[in-house]
């Protein structure tokens, strides 16, 4: 009899058992997914020195770690960028650097030489310099052609008034802005960044850079101050 009596008591606290395990499973699960969408840092990568687009005042920093020979980043460039520019740089909201990756190699450097000089010489003529050699990657079929050359880099450059090719030249020959491209791959490594583009709000990574609304919610969690 004493056993019949224990017996519900023992199955209820079976069942609360079962049941407790089963929601701190989904917590877990909840919890690892969660992780998996953002990675947080102590600080936001140093972006003195690079290039800045919108008020250098600006509340919130937004840095993307990419590559010029990267067709994912032309995309995000072509997509994402520009909607971020309306509602956030132009604002005032935001400031966004730009870090050279080299995941592509030799054309990857050669491009970030490029780039860097150009931002030496010219500042207000980098964005646009930026812009076009990311319009100057072949179709997508061609991409691991070889197209990154000195003279593919000065034929942009020319067509970009404010730009001198023969101090951009010498730049690109006597690599005079390497100190700043290796400065890059040391961030590279300091953050771990395995993909392009990679998006850091603050001192965030998102897990996928073309979520903008994520981007937009952690930025205005950083303008909330929260």
């Amino acid at each position: 009899m004493a056993k019949r009596k224990n017996s519900p008591f023992k199955m209820a606290v079976i069942i609360t058992l079962v049941i407790f395990a089963a929601m701190t499973a989904l917590v877990v699960i909840s919890t690892n997914n969660d992780s998996n969408t953002e990675t947080s840092f102590e600080k936001q990568p140093p972006i003195d020195g690079q290039p800045i687009l919108g008020d250098p005042n600006a509340p919130v920093t937004v840095v993307e770690f990419g590559d010029f020979k990267c067709p994912a980043c032309n995309a995000w460039g072509e997509s994402i960028f520009p909607q971020l520019v309306n509602d956030y740089v132009d604002t005032g909201k935001v400031k966004f650097a730009y870090i050279n990756v080299l995941f592509h190699g030799k054309e990857s450097e050669l491009a970030s030489l490029s780039a860097e000089a150009v931002y030496e010489q010219s500042p207000e003529n980098y964005w646009t310099f930026h812009k076009e050699l990311f319009n100057a990657q072949p179709p997508m079929e061609n991409h691991d052609e070889l197209w990154i050359t000195n003279e593919k880099l000065l034929d942009i450059a020319s067509n970009i008034s404010g730009i001198d090719t023969q101090q951009l030249q010498e730049d690109i020959e006597n690599q005079t802005t390497i100190e700043k491209v290796n400065l890059d791959s040391a961030l590279v490594e300091e953050f771990d960044v395995s993909l392009t583009p990679t998006i850091m709000v603050n001192g965030t990574m998102l897990e996928d850079p073309f979520d903008y609304e994520k981007i937009k919610s952690l930025i205005e969690q950083e303008l909330e101050g929260k």
